[in-house]
């Protein structure tokens, strides 16, 4: 592995001052959760975006959530091909042997996958066409959801568009067996936010009524 490096020292500073505090202060908490393992009640589908901090929103502790991280929050439809499938892994891991009560999709304002969505789908992306973009093919998995955005101003299309990955994923994990059974079976409920990063806002999807302020 010759083209690993040394941590930055501004990083290495910030690890030896949580050691001499936050975990030095909890000692004893976080040998439990080694010990005993984690047990979190909930998954969070969230963007690889820095600016969204779901412990942060949420007010969580370590071992409370069980959370996956991709580009735009989005969950694949199921597909048992024997290819590489990272996001589809980690819910098939929460719900089957973690068996998390919760599955939260967390979408945001002003994300970066969903904007090179729509720009590719607009035309204006050309790159992200190419065979060889990992990003394009993600997104080619909300591609169909741009078809049916009603006209208006590109900033609004956008922000739907935003929310359209968050019902896309809902709509996906659904066709996920395990995922189906524990839902019918009261054992797992599903959940679709999006959050408002500028205002701190957190809306939450509603059946027959859409998207609404908590």
């Amino acid at each position: 592995m010759d083209h690993a490096r040394a941590l930055p020292e501004y990083l290495v500073r910030r690890y030896l001052g949580w050691r001499a505090t936050s975990y030095a202060d909890n000692r004893s908490w976080y040998r439990h959760l080694a010990e005993d393992g984690q047990h979190p009640r909930a998954m969070v589908v969230s963007c690889c975006d820095s600016r969204v901090h779901v412990t942060s929103i949420f007010g969580a502790d370590q071992g409370e959530f069980f959370i996956h991280r991709n580009i735009a929050n989005l969950v694949p439809p199921y597909s048992a091909d024997g290819e590489y499938h990272g996001t589809s892994a980690a819910v098939e891991y929460a719900v089957t042997s973690l068996r998390v009560a919760h599955l939260i999709v967390l979408g945001h304002s002003g994300c970066g996958g969903v904007q090179g969505c729509y720009d590719m789908c607009s035309g204006h992306a050309p790159q992200l066409e190419q065979s060889t973009s990992f990003v394009g093919r993600w997104m080619d998995i909300l591609r169909p959801s741009f078809d049916r955005l009603a006209e208006g101003e590109p900033a609004e299309r956008l922000r739907a568009l935003e929310k359209e990955a968050v019902l896309v994923s809902l709509e996906n994990l659904m066709t996920f067996p395990f995922v189906r059974a524990a839902v019918e079976d009261d054992r797992l409920t599903l959940h679709g936010l999006w959050n408002d990063i500028a205002e701190g806002g957190l809306e939450a999807y509603i059946p027959g009524a859409g998207f609404t302020q908590i």
